[in-house]
């Protein structure tokens, strides 16, 4: 007996049974080959409801409690501190407006198609990171990778919110306290705002040494080997951020959209692709949502963002510039430099700069907690999902995440803080996560099925996605992946703070985390072969094949690359396939490279 099962609207009239009035959302008919006598198929029919519609534990699936939720949510966790930071120095460092043309290309090839690819792969499957790979359960490990890159930038990110909601309490003063030399913290190199002093080698800013000796205390601190104990303010700092996003999270997805809402591996930090964010924001949503309008409209939006941030810090820098008579170069830095020392010496210059300065921090905060609050969330929903009894411990879980984040993230506000967050801004989420993305595009669109996951959308929104996306999705932005991750291990530069360089110790501990997380998908495919049961074949073939139709290997098919031709009954061809004989395991596989 074989199983079928196709969409209402594809079925003739004479077997489609009439949709109940009142009812919404999509349905299906289950077709039951039950014989073939006289070349004639007699079939029976039920009326289904589209799988996902409950958590597979067989619980309703909590859904956000509005639309804009998600929406604000998405934004929030897209629209963050890189694209005030690093987008307008890449900008800067790579010809200026010359950069926007790799960097829209990448966005349409590959940066607006995954991001597509993950909202869909998240709301069908409604599970978080790990559990959405029943589709092709070898692949698993992936999720495993996006959860501890996201685990691992939120030890060092937590921290950038610190420093803001240190500098916002700091602005509250009569005088800013980066405007002159007069403080306790200032060396005799510092030189008042007013002077034209970055010519000279020896003189240092009110606001470079109010951030790195009055804030980081870096002068304490030697190198990476010379860490010092936390700061008490910046600990303090970093407990309210902690405090926030427990209670923030605690709940689940019903109260976090309430709460403050180079070219290639910006577009993954941009747009927030491979972190596992938006498939557990998008496993949240009702089935029927129309996830290729939101791709649109928030991947859109962070661009558009970026831009527009991009024009404002630039006039910053080009002010900057003329003050102090040196040369761009002098001014434009990425990182913590940015955001905390050229920005607040320029709001310093403004009428009324205690006020503006307030409300510059307090922006810093709403780009950070949101982020912060969706890396967070991508960890506790992957686990969650996938063990399932933490389900009803979900506080407890979520407390221990933020606990052992906020212990691990007391190293990054020491006095030597700053080595330990420069190590993991640049290996925490580097080459691993584009890894971590080729990987997932590898496993849904050469693996699940372009064809099958393009069946999927349309059993959601109503519609299938174009040859544009199905083609991205199948062999531009994979090539465009594997190309990048090659380059950046041929192009490896060692980090280095300033004129610190780290020592040969440091960056190899930087390049084990790394591969700590990237290191998940084969132990876990290995890990996974060696679990399931019968001959090399069969496992190869439990491995490959979705969860749901393990049942169909037992019979000898392997029927996840089905391609199905839907037309009318007397076409004999519903659940017709291109089937391919596997010869050396005695299996039959239905279209291993499926059509697009």
């Amino acid at each position: 007996m074989l199983r079928g099962r196709l969409p209402v609207t594809h079925m003739s009239s004479a077997i489609a049974p009439v949709k109940p009035s009142g009812t919404a959302g999509p349905k299906e008919v289950e077709l039951i080959l039950v014989k073939e006598q006289n070349g004639v198929q007699f079939t029976s029919s039920a009326l289904v409801s589209p799988s996902g519609q409950t958590h597979p534990s067989g619980e309703e699936r909590e859904t956000w409690g509005k639309k804009i939720d998600f929406l604000l949510s998405v934004i929030g966790f897209a629209v963050d501190l890189a694209n005030v930071w690093r987008f307008p120095y890449l900008c800067y460092k790579n010809g200026g407006g010359a950069f926007l043309v790799p960097y829209l290309f990448f966005m349409v090839i590959a940066g607006m198609p995954l991001f597509y690819m993950e909202l869909a792969l998240g709301q069908y499957n409604r599970e978080g990171a790990a559990g959405v790979w029943k589709i092709c359960p070898i692949f698993k490990g992936v999720g495993f990778t996006v959860i501890l890159i996201s685990l691992y930038v939120g030890f060092y990110y937590n921290v950038i919110i610190a420093w803001a909601l240190f500098y916002l309490f700091s602005s509250f003063s009569g005088e800013l306290p980066w405007i002159n030399c007069n403080n306790t913290w200032n060396s005799p190199n510092c030189s008042d705002l007013n002077a034209t002093l970055l010519n000279d080698t020896y003189k240092t800013t009110p606001a470079l040494e109010y951030f790195e000796r009055g804030v980081l205390h870096l002068h304490e601190s030697t190198g990476i080997d010379d860490l010092g104990l936390p700061r008490w303010q910046l600990t303090s700092c970093l407990a309210v951020v902690i405090v926030v996003l427990y209670f923030s999270l605690w709940k689940g997805v019903k109260t976090s959209g309430k709460v403050w809402i180079e070219a290639a591996t910006q577009i993954c930090f941009s747009l927030g692709v491979g972190f596992g964010v938006l498939i557990a924001f998008s496993s949240y949503n009702k089935f029927s949502n129309n996830c290729y309008r939101d791709a649109i409209i928030t991947s859109s939006i962070n661009s558009l963002t970026s831009f527009f941030s991009g024009f404002v810090i630039f006039s910053f820098l080009g002010y900057m510039s003329q003050k102090h008579n040196v040369a761009l170069d002098k001014v434009a830095t990425d990182g913590p430099g940015l955001v905390f020392i050229i920005y607040p010496e320029a709001i310093a210059t403004l009428p009324g700069s205690s006020v503006w300065a307030v409300i510059f921090f307090i922006m810093l905060l709403t780009l950070g907690i949101d982020s912060a609050m969706g890396g967070m969330e991508s960890v506790i929903t992957g686990l969650i999902d996938e063990f399932k009894f933490l389900h009803k411990h979900r506080e407890l879980f979520t407390l221990f995440i933020v606990v052992s984040t906020f212990l691990i993230s007391l190293i990054c506000v020491t006095s030597g803080g700053i080595y330990v967050f420069t190590l993991l801004d640049h290996f925490a989420a580097g080459t691993s996560i584009l890894f971590g993305v080729l990987i997932e595009a590898i496993g849904i669109a050469w693996f699940y099925g372009v064809d099958r996951f393009s069946d999927d959308i349309q059993e959601m929104i109503g519609q299938r996605p174009g040859l544009y996306w199905r083609l991205c999705w199948k062999f531009v932005s994979p090539c465009f992946l594997l190309f990048m991750v090659v380059v950046s291990f041929a192009t490896f530069n060692p980090p280095k703070y300033g004129s610190y360089y780290f020592p040969t110790w440091a960056t190899m501990v930087g390049w084990c985390l790394s591969i700590s997380s990237m290191i998940m998908v084969p132990l876990y495919a290995i890990y996974k072969f060696c679990s399931l049961p019968g001959s090399f074949c069969d496992k190869l073939a439990y491995a490959i094949t979705p969860e749901t139709d393990h049942h169909l290997v037992e019979r000898g098919e392997v029927r996840q690359f089905t391609r199905y031709r839907r037309s009318t009954l007397s076409e004999q061809s519903i659940l017709s396939a291109d089937a391919i004989r596997c010869d050396c395991c005695g299996l039959t596989n239905v279209g291993v490279f499926s059509d697009f």
